[in-house]
């Protein structure tokens, strides 16, 4: 199971990436702009996600994924740490939470790490 330091560990890995305390909690940062949050408990992380794939998200997995209340009117999902498959899957959430905020120079420099869910549509 995922923990925070795993979080910590895989969101300073993606490039441009930085950790600043924000409201009493860990919040990374790709060029300035926020794409993680650990919130103070550290058994769930909030993440960038555009509000049509969250509400999908949270149908097909609700033990994984929620919306806390204060998120319901911003492009952020939450997910449960302990309801995570693997560290795979921890990684390519926050990857996917990192492309939703990274600009087009960090995207065209990593053609690795895909573009936004939805692009091209």
């Amino acid at each position: 199971m995922p923990d925070a330091e795993d979080v910590r560990r895989i969101a300073l890995s993606l490039p441009d990436t930085t950790e600043k305390i924000a409201w009493n909690m860990p919040t990374f940062r790709v060029a300035g702009k926020m794409f993680v949050t650990v919130p103070e408990e550290e058994t769930s992380i909030a993440v960038r996600c555009p509000k049509e794939e969250r509400d999908e998200l949270v149908l097909a997995e609700p033990e994984k994924f929620w919306v806390a209340d204060h998120e319901a009117g911003f492009a952020w999902v939450r997910a449960r740490l302990s309801a995570l498959d693997s560290e795979d899957e921890l990684r390519d959430i926050l990857a996917d939470s990192w492309r939703q905020a990274a600009p087009p120079r960090l995207l065209d420099a990593y053609p690795e790490l895909g573009l936004p869910s939805g692009s091209g549509d």
